[in-house]
């Protein structure tokens, strides 16, 4: 079977010859029907509750709830007699399993702390977030950067230019021939878009390459769009960075500050956070007491709009930089370990980031309990490839920039860790990254651990594919061949790949196979998830795939929804798998 852009081309007409398994239900779940029924044909609404407690492991779950769901599947599957139906045959049943907004195999609400500051957060971050594809010419536009957020992203990174006239300020990527889009347009698409998938903040990088005029026209751009949505710091000096919970709907700016707008250590790259002119606060102070004794009356909500206009007015370019950036020019040994006593953001390349683990891996973990480290790219990636993300994570590294614009395994492995915490965008660091060891030791993801978990892992069987892929002819040399490869991300003593025997000749392959994996690192570990059409000689067909954060896989009889190579929901192609920590 061979496929192009997202399809399957078929041979000739003999449907006759191919088998269809029209999804008879694995034993398993025929087995489990017969246990809670007691031997009967139907299963009601406290026997319903008694498997979603003892082999789904969902321990709260109330009678109420099973109903809820009988009512759900007897609807959509029995429209006529859905009034007179109180309980789900073993078709209703194995229907039930089979829904994903039912029986989903991740937890799917924001449920972790959300009050811990900033660096103590993994924060999906994408790396020139403008760009629609190549990181030579392809086009800059807003699109790139409404689709991250939708897809949930929460740093975006704009590199700021003059044009060419020098009075207004263009996005694009410098040193390529990639055609700019003006900053304004960016700005005007994050604002209307930047809470569509989550509430927690945005944080915008600016690479900035500005003057000072333009960068104080940016500051204006800025004011004037997202008005009381930029969060800025009263005091101008953060000695810890502010809670997701704190910053909710709110834009966070991360740039190096400008020049002459602080006292900097001349040995050290990584700016720090300035306070604000005492003069420029006393005067607004001032403008603000004129205003208030000219006023007769001034009720609350118009008292909030009047703050929320004179904190606007506080705003200039340097003010607006929550979060001040630096590199690591003067060295990695200073760059990590320099502590002024502020908050700071420090961006390394990939390469430099793999010399810092392999020289400084204690130093690496200790600036990322109260700082933040984003890695992005080498420049060789000119297609918008990306490197594996879990090389930054175990070394407590936040933001792990991605092209996202790209596809591969790599950026499948960044999509799964963010659907975690309900898919908001921030997952919480585990609290092994952030304190020491007894012995005083920090957490080393290359020493050897013991084994923590065993999570047993049965793929029985998947659909949809006849209804997702047309099928309008084919013969016996072009029918599927599925077969499911299983396996871990993580630490390196957790890395581990299987793969199911491959069914022959049908569009509903039954595997029933089970795995099991020993796990030192669950906290980080990644369940990697692909479907492949067995077509040799040729190439195997890519056929789906997911990756789920194993810390948040619900136990039980799951359905695990499958995905295109770019990370797009394949509508109807779904696996039914069992989850089983022992």
């Amino acid at each position: 079977m061979k496929r192009e852009l997202g399809r399957y081309k078929m041979g000739l007409c003999f449907s006759d010859k191919l088998r269809m398994n029209r999804g008879a239900p694995p034993p398993d779940v025929v087995t489990a029907f017969a246990e809670y029924t007691e031997g009967g044909n139907h299963m009601t609404a406290e026997q319903l509750r008694r498997f979603l407690v003892e082999v789904q492991n969902e321990t709260d779950v109330l009678v109420s709830d099973a109903e809820k769901i009988i009512e759900r599947i007897t609807c959509s599957r029995h429209h006529i007699t859905k009034f007179l139906r109180h309980s789900l045959n073993l078709d209703d049943f194995f229907s039930f399993l089979f829904s994903d907004d039912l029986n989903h195999p991740i937890v799917r609400e924001v449920h972790q702390d959300m009050a811990s500051p900033l660096s103590h957060y993994f924060i999906y971050t994408s790396h020139n977030s403008y760009l629609t594809g190549n990181q030579i010419n392809s086009e800059c536009s807003d699109v790139p950067l409404i689709k991250a957020l939708q897809r949930g992203v929460r740093a975006l990174e704009l590199d700021l230019w003059p044009n060419s006239t020098k009075d207004d300020i263009l996005v694009l990527h410098g040193w390529a021939w990639t055609p700019p889009v003006e900053l304004i347009k960016c700005l005007r698409s994050i604002k209307d878009h930047a809470f569509s998938a989550s509430a927690y903040p945005v944080m915008l990088t600016l690479e900035d390459h500005l003057t000072p005029d333009l960068q104080a026209k940016a500051a204006e751009m800025m004011k004037d769009t997202f008005m009381d949505m930029v969060y800025f710091s009263d005091s101008g000096d953060l000695k810890e960075f502010p809670s997701p919970e704190d910053l909710k709907y709110k834009v966070v700016i991360s740039t190096k500050t400008p020049k002459g707008t602080l006292q900097k250590d001349k040995d050290s790259e990584s700016d720090v956070s300035g306070k604000s002119s005492s003069d420029v606060s006393a005067k607004q102070t001032d403008d603000q007491k004129t205003e208030e004794e000219t006023s007769e009356v001034r009720n609350e909500e118009d008292g909030s709009d009047q703050e929320s206009s004179n904190n606007l007015d506080l705003l200039t370019y340097s003010r607006m930089i929550l979060i001040p950036s630096g590199n690591a020019r003067n060295g990695l040994k200073e760059a990590l370990t320099i502590d002024n006593g502020g908050i700071r953001r420090l961006s390394l390349r990939e390469q430099k980031f793999k010399k810092a683990t392999e020289m400084y891996a204690t130093d690496v973990m200790k600036f990322t309990q109260r700082n933040l480290l984003r890695i992005y790219p080498k420049a060789t990636r000119v297609t918008s490839s990306n490197y594996k993300p879990l090389s930054g994570w175990m070394y407590g590294a936040q933001m792990v920039a991605f092209n996202m614009q790209g596809y591969g395994r790599a950026l499948w492995m960044m999509h799964g860790m963010f659907r975690g915490n309900g898919g908001c965008g921030y997952v919480k660091k585990p609290d092994f990254m952030m304190d020491k060891a007894p012995d005083g030791q920090m957490f080393d993801p290359k020493a050897k651990l013991p084994v923590k978990t065993t999570l047993k892992v049965k793929v029985y069987m998947g659909k949809g594919w006849d209804s997702c892929f047309p099928r309008t002819c084919f013969n016996t040399w072009s029918s599927p061949n599925f077969y499911t490869r299983v396996g871990i991300t993580g630490v390196r003593a957790d890395k581990v790949m299987k793969k199911t025997k491959k069914e022959d000749n049908t569009w509903e392959p039954l595997w029933d196979e089970e795995f099991e994996f020993q796990l030192t690192v669950p906290e980080l570990a990644l369940l990697r998830i692909e479907v492949h059409d067995y077509n040799m000689p040729e190439k195997d067909d890519f056929s789906g795939q997911t990756c789920l954060p194993v810390a948040e896989l619900r136990q039980g009889i799951r359905s695990v929804p499958l995905y295109d190579r770019k990370g797009e929901r394949l509508v109807s192609v779904t696996l039914l798998m069992r989850f089983q920590f022992v």
